[in-house]
């Protein structure tokens, strides 16, 4: 069994990152990218497995199973890998981060807003309570959110990905005193959200579009 290290490997006996061992298990060819995970979730793991300090990432390995198999092309999923990260960091991110950080709450939860049909402007409980913790920085990204309206595919692209490395750094450069439970607290949290939501989502599109019963 390959053994967790930093950075992209050439093959199993060099060492595998979190994806890396993830597509070995999922039979994938080897990579860090494998199709059985949500690209912004591998995203997430890979960071999370670069950053977190040796002597932690061995207790990464358990999470591996749970992330073969969580794939999705609903915009949902990239809001609630950004919403989490972004609500994780903000409370021990330094003050030159939070700002950004706080936009990125906003932004995720405006999307899940739109993709849901909501009135827009409120938060989830998780959010309001990050967001109550920084009043400086939240103020200023009401500001700024409300001159600017993101789409769909710039929030694919570009807002949630940001987020999620914002997060990461933010975390391991926050003046607290061991990032590491934080880091892989946040991927296990990610990692149930995504769970949760695609079950969710294939439960709906079962009932939705019921199998065919077959006529006797």
């Amino acid at each position: 069994m390959p053994v967790l290290s930093r950075g992209r490997h050439r093959n199993p006996k060099r060492g595998a990152c979190f994806m890396e061992l993830a597509s070995y298990l999922a039979g994938e060819r080897w990579s860090d990218h494998p199709a059985c995970t949500h690209p912004l979730l591998a995203a997430l793991a890979r960071l999370v497995n670069d950053n977190i300090g040796d002597a932690q990432r061995g207790r990464l390995v358990e999470l591996v199973p749970s992330i073969i198999g969580l794939t999705s092309d609903d915009l949902r999923v990239d809001a609630h890998i950004a919403l989490r990260c972004a609500t994780t960091a903000l409370p021990v991110a330094a003050a030159e981060r939070q700002l950004a950080l706080a936009v990125s709450v906003l932004a995720a939860e405006e999307m899940l807003a739109r993709l849901d049909g909501r009135p827009p402007g409120r938060l989830s409980e998780r959010s309001r309570a990050a967001m109550e913790q920084v009043p400086q920085a939240a103020a200023q990204a009401r500001k700024f959110s409300r001159a600017a309206r993101i789409t769909e595919k710039g929030f694919r692209r570009y807002a949630a990905p940001n987020a999620v490395q914002l997060a990461v750094v933010g975390i391991v450069q926050a003046c607290v005193p061991d990032p590491d439970p934080l880091l892989r607290d946040l991927l296990a949290g990610a990692i149930a959200d995504c769970a949760a939501l695609i079950q969710a989502g294939e439960t709906r599109q079962a009932v939705t579009n019921p199998l065919p019963v077959p006529l006797s």
